[in-house]
């Protein structure tokens, strides 16, 4: 692998777009690249990519930094601190782009594209009739100058395209995987700048690296499919690229990628049920070094100190949470003193002010102290243990609390915000789709979120849980719904 800039001007950076809850891929891509910067004495930078405007949220912005800094990863510029180069939030930098597009077009590797979104949905689906990948037919790639004037000084919407060589393939080595040969006409006339003006994802992404000097991208392996993309882009404005370095994705036991539809992914999740962020770097710093057998648990600095990107592994890093169960007990047990796990033990249970929110919302419905565990309980518990004894007492079918937890599951994962009221008017649009009146959508979902029918007020309970962990008891709930529907329970 090439290092080839000196010791000192090594930077790298991890560049997340706040969409939606923070991802533990997140947290292992920003790792790879925290040790590497640390090995290489250069600098770790965090960049926010939030091209995409529609998805992108302050809330969730927030969100990457606390779990980032949850994890115990330190970075020299970002923007939270700033630094030399910034703004380090792309939208932010949105006139910093322009001039590099327009050098693209001017000349002659970009072109402006009038296609309207139907004419292009129309097309891909042609293409996927036709058995073929779906990409841009380069309709617009032969209208005259004069034309292209006219219509832009019509007001016509359009989007800058780049061009692709229509002969041969791109050559590069990857810091990983070695030299790649990715054919040109497997690459699409990449959208550079939308019709809003805002850049693309690979136009910011390149012109940022070079503007915020990165030497190495590091990142995961999903991305290595748009490095000729981002090779040409580089080669159109005149620039060096970076050296780039694809990691293996993280996988389950079955290889099937990590998602959130199947697993806990969000770094939220891991808080939440009480894992120390110093278990999970541990973890997840495992698959970027080699050790022997009882030499398994170690801190950031002896991750730093055995990493060595020479030797990664191409095969693929599973998820193993039996793992993570066994190297958290172990930093619980052998790295805390008795001091510190009161201590971590004191603050897990306020994070989210969770444990003093869930006592307000008890005081009303106990008689003695001692009921607090049974009510409240379920707000610090990591699995409800949840059987199919415990919907005995709703009303509703098997088949129709399936059909409450499939409508309510992908309602809740679009909000944007996750407040008491954003919950509750989100429930209740649920219910009206569902054409049932709210309790009877509620009545499944507190034995869903808490386990009994009998809990505390339920809107307040999922806004304390938070999203991640709400989403995942929804899951196993269906789970156990599911076995009940033909089951005659």
């Amino acid at each position: 692998m090439s290092t080839s800039a000196t010791a000192s001007g090594v930077r790298v950076r991890i560049a997340p777009s706040p969409t939606g809850e923070p991802h533990v891929g997140t947290a292992y891509i920003a790792l790879f690249n925290y040790l590497f910067a640390k090995k290489n004495n250069g600098t770790f930078i965090l960049r926010i990519e939030d091209t995409d405007a529609t998805r992108s949220t302050p809330e969730f912005e927030q969100k990457v930094l606390d779990a980032l800094k949850w994890c115990g990863l330190e970075w020299s510029e970002g923007p939270d601190i700033g630094g030399p180069y910034g703004p380090y939030r792309q939208s932010d930098r949105k006139d910093i782009y322009r001039p590099f597009v327009d050098k693209i077009v001017a000349n002659g590797h970009g072109f402006k594209c009038f296609c309207t979104p139907e004419r292009l949905a129309e097309m891909r689906e042609a293409q996927r009739a036709a058995g073929k990948p779906p990409k841009y037919d380069g309709l617009c790639l032969h209208l005259s100058a004069e034309e292209v004037k006219t219509r832009v000084e019509a007001g016509e919407p359009h989007v800058v395209r780049m061009k692709i060589p229509t002969e041969g393939s791109c050559k590069f080595v990857d810091g990983v995987y070695g030299p790649v040969e990715i054919p040109w006409d497997a690459v699409d006339m990449q959208v550079l700048l939308k019709a809003d003006g805002m850049p693309t994802y690979h136009m910011a992404n390149v012109v940022d690296d070079h503007l915020m000097k990165i030497t190495h991208v590091a990142r995961g392996e999903e991305w290595l499919a748009s490095v000729p993309k981002h090779i040409l882009i580089y080669q159109y404005l005149g620039l060096e690229p970076p050296v780039f370095m694809h990691l293996s994705l993280m996988r389950n036991h079955d290889k099937s990628k990590l998602s959130k539809r199947k697993n806990p992914t969000s770094i939220s999740y891991y808080s939440a049920l009480g894992y120390l962020p110093e278990a999970l770097m541990n973890f997840l710093g495992l698959f970027f070094i080699q050790i022997a057998e009882g030499e398994e648990l170690l801190t950031m600095d002896q991750l730093a100190e055995k990493f060595d990107p020479e030797n990664l592994s191409k095969a693929g890093a599973i998820f193993d949470i039996q793992k993570l169960d066994w190297l958290n007990g172990r930093w619980l047990r052998e790295q805390l003193s008795e001091e510190e796990f009161v201590q971590r033990v004191l603050s897990w249970a306020m994070e989210n002010d969770r444990v003093r929110q869930g006592l307000k919302l008890s005081q009303s419905r106990i008689s003695k102290l001692g009921e607090l565990p049974d009510l409240a309980g379920f707000l610090l518990k990591s699995d409800l243990g949840l059987t199919p004894e415990a919907f005995a007492k709703v009303k509703s079918t098997p088949e129709e609390i399936l059909a409450v937890l499939n409508q309510v599951q992908p309602d809740l994962e679009k909000m944007p915000e996750w407040t008491v009221e954003s919950i509750e008017a989100e429930l209740r649009a649920s219910a009206d789709k569902l054409g049932k009146k709210l309790k009877v959508v509620v009545a499944p979902l507190f034995v869903a979120v808490s386990g009994s029918s009998r809990s505390l007020p339920l809107f307040d309970s999922m806004a304390i849980l938070g999203r991640s962990v709400v989403r995942q008891r929804l899951k196993v709930a269906a789970q156990v719904v599911a076995s009940m529907v033909g089951s005659g329970k």
